[in-house]
Parts: structure tokens; sequence; C-alpha cells
């Protein structure tokens, strides 16, 4: 056994948070550390495991300051240029691909979308 409570799912008690449910009410955990667990059995696998933090430690989030929206801003740019034709694609371009997809499948493109039949 280790050191953490550990909760059922759904069954945590009052006072504990998942990072997401702290996120939720504008805290973050702020340093403290992880409080308990939840453990939602899973059949034939290992179990999915949450881990909790106490909702009484933590502090409130970070403002955002002007040039961290610009940075978060150059980032998404960056995202969505595709590196072979250097434009705005208007969506991120998929990692699988490495390009835009007029760029990873150029050529004429019949109405269902094949070049030939």
């Amino acid at each position: 056994m280790g050191a953490l409570p550990v909760f059922r799912w759904r069954l945590a008690p009052d006072g504990y948070a998942t990072r997401r449910q702290l996120r939720a009410l504008g805290l973050r955990p702020g340093g403290q550390e992880v409080a308990a667990q939840l453990e939602r059995p899973r059949r034939r696998r290992p179990p999915l495991v949450a881990y909790l933090y106490r909702v009484d430690l933590a502090v409130p989030v970070r403002p955002m300051t002007p040039g961290r929206w610009a940075a978060l801003d150059k980032a998404n740019a960056a995202r969505r240029t595709c590196p072979s034709c250097r434009r705005d694609a208007g969506y991120v371009i998929p990692a699988a691909l490495g390009m835009c997809v007029p760029c990873a499948y150029p050529g004429p493109r019949g109405p269902e979308g094949s070049t030939s039949r």
C-alpha cells in the first residue's frame, strides 16, 4: 500500500479536486503535493488513476499578461503555417502530413476525392 489515500471513482470526499476541477474553479495546485488518488477499475487492464489536490491549499491561477498572449498567438500561427509553401493554412497542420493538405496531395482531384479509378 502507498502512503496516499485511495478512493473509488466518484466517491472522493469534499475538499479534494483534480487539476481540471481546480481549473474550473479558477484555482491551481500551487506547488502542493498530491493529497489522494481516485481509481477506476477496468477489466483485464490496469485501473485508471486520477490525482487529487486539496482545495483549501490551492491558489488562484496567474492571469495572462500581454506578453504571454503574444507568445501564444505566435506559437499558434507557427502551427498553422505550412513549411513547404509558407502560407497560413487556416487550420493546425496535421503532424502526420507535416504540411498542408494541398501540398501533401498535389494534382487534380476528382469529385470523389481520388485521382484515379
